[in-house]
Order: structure tokens, then C-alpha cells, then sequence
């Protein structure tokens, strides 16, 4: 099959999780072919390249091959290209107050700093 439409072929390579969440996508306007939202009736051929907004991930999708049916995600994964930047690094930050793993239970003025670094 040379073209299929938006959201079963968002569903089929497993960027929404079921198709129904793709159409809402679509209808709520993260899902743009070429600059300009589309409906999830839109038809895609291979080659076009796809702007998704998956929660705060927005992901830039090329589309290799056209798949109609829901596949193994290995098979899945080879229909697309991701064009997507990496994701933002996040650092790591080391709790201030740190107890040992088999310390027991927390002490009443281990517990207040506690509280403190909450702002409880």
C-alpha cells in the first residue's frame, strides 16, 4: 500500500498508543505535515516528514515505509526516520541529606531537616 492515513500510520509505528489518541492528536493540532496542521484523515506517502507533538516531546519524523497494521516495534521502527534533536540533559543533583540505606528509622532531628528541605 503506496499512502495511508495520518493517524493509523502514527498508531502503526508507535508514537500514540492506540489509534484513538492519534486522531485526538490530530484534532487538537500536534500533528503537522510540512508547516501546516492536518486532520487524521490526511493521507501520507512515504517520504513526507511529519512534526509531532507527543506530551512536551515534540518529534520530527520522516516517513521510509508505509505500514497499515500494527507490527512488532523492531519492524516498527525501521518505517520512520527520527530527525528529532536529542532530548535536553538533565542533571542530577545528590540529595543534600543523605542517610544510610540500613540506618534504621530517622530521629526526630533527622526528620526536622527533613522538613526543612520539603518546606513543609
Amino acid at each position: 500500500m503506496a499512502t495511508t492515513r495520518v493517524d493509523r500510520l502514527l498508531w502503526a509505528i508507535r508514537i500514540y498508543k492506540t489509534r484513538s489518541l492519534a486522531t485526538a492528536a490530530c484534532r487538537a493540532g500536534h500533528v503537522k505535515i510540512g508547516g501546516t496542521t492536518v486532520k487524521a484523515s490526511h493521507v501520507v506517502t512515504a517520504g513526507d516528514r511529519i512534526r509531532v507533538t507527543v506530551g512536551d516531546i515534540v518529534r520530527d519524523l520522516e516517513v521510509t515505509e508505509i505500514i497499515t497494521q500494527r507490527v512488532a516495534a523492531a519492524i516498527a521502527a525501521t518505517c520512520f526516520v527520527d530527525h528529532s534533536p536529542p532530548p535536553p540533559r538533565t542533571e542530577v543533583t545528590v540529595a543534600p541529606f543523605a542517610r544510610d540505606r540500613a540506618a534504621g528509622r530517622p530521629t526526630k532531628r533527622d526528620r526536622r531537616q527533613l522538613d526543612r528541605l520539603r518546606g513543609s
